[in-house]
C-alpha cells in the first residue's frame, strides 16, 4: 500500500514544474509543495529522489 503520492505540476505563470506530495497518498490536498523551479517533470521527480537518498544517509 503506497504511503504517499508525488504528482508534478506545471505553474502556467512560470512554466516550471514543482511537485505536490500527498500524505496519506488518498489526501485531497497536498501535504507539502515546492517551489516551481523544474524545467521538467523528470528533474522534479530526480531531484527528489536525490533529497531523500541524502536524508536517508
Amino acid at each position: 500500500m503506497p504511503l504517499i503520492r508525488i504528482e508534478p505540476v506545471l505553474d502556467p505563470t512560470t512554466q516550471k514544474y514543482f511537485l505536490e506530495i500527498y500524505h496519506p497518498h488518498d489526501a485531497p490536498r497536498p501535504f507539502v509543495t515546492t517551489a516551481p523551479r523544474y524545467q521538467s517533470q523528470a528533474s522534479a521527480e530526480t531531484d527528489l529522489l536525490a533529497i531523500i537518498a541524502a536524508t536517508a544517509r
